[in-house]
């Protein structure tokens, strides 16, 4: 169980992020078509998958702007952007934004992948939706970055995933 906190006040996930040099859990999430998505959706490519609590929060929307600029000169990587919120939503909020470079993917059907990734905030009043991390993948699903941000309102370190992603 990891400690994080909201505006100050500590909660908690169900566990910790998978170690750096481990091989990512497998996961099923549902994209923007109501389809199910998994790692093997993305074969030979670096991931980036950046878990935020919900697209419609000032950070989240900040971040996944951030990593959508990043990715318009980096075709050999997938940014994944793993939310709460609906599909339907999420669309949305990319058409609005000109968001065109990411793949929001949404844990509707299943808080498994908050569960594998130790994400899941077990208690205060996000309790059910996932914490603000970042995990960077080879091309082999290893990871070889993670980062979880141990203030909700506080933005990732950018820097560090990009230099991770080579």
């Amino acid at each position: 169980m990891a400690k994080i906190t909201l505006q100050g006040n500590e909660i908690h996930t169900n566990g910790n992020l998978p170690e750096i040099g481990s091989t990512a859990p497998d996961f099923v999430l549902v994209n923007k078509d109501l389809e199910n998505i998994s790692l093997s959706s993305f074969p030979g490519k670096k991931k980036l998958i950046s878990i935020v609590p919900s697209l419609d929060t000032p950070v989240c929307a900040t971040s996944t702007k951030k990593f959508n600029d990043y990715a318009k000169d980096h075709e050999d990587t997938v940014i994944l952007v793993v939310a709460a919120d609906l599909p339907f939503a999420m669309s949305r909020f990319c058409g609005a934004e000109g968001v065109d470079n990411v793949d929001p993917l949404s844990i509707m059907r299943s808080n498994e992948f908050s569960r594998d990734y130790g994400v899941l905030i077990e208690d205060g009043p996000l309790a059910g939706i996932t914490a603000r991390a970042l995990l960077v993948l080879d091309q082999e699903n290893s990871i070889v970055h993670a980062e979880l941000v141990g203030e909700i309102a506080d933005e990732p370190d950018y820097d560090a995933a990009m230099q991770a992603l080579g």
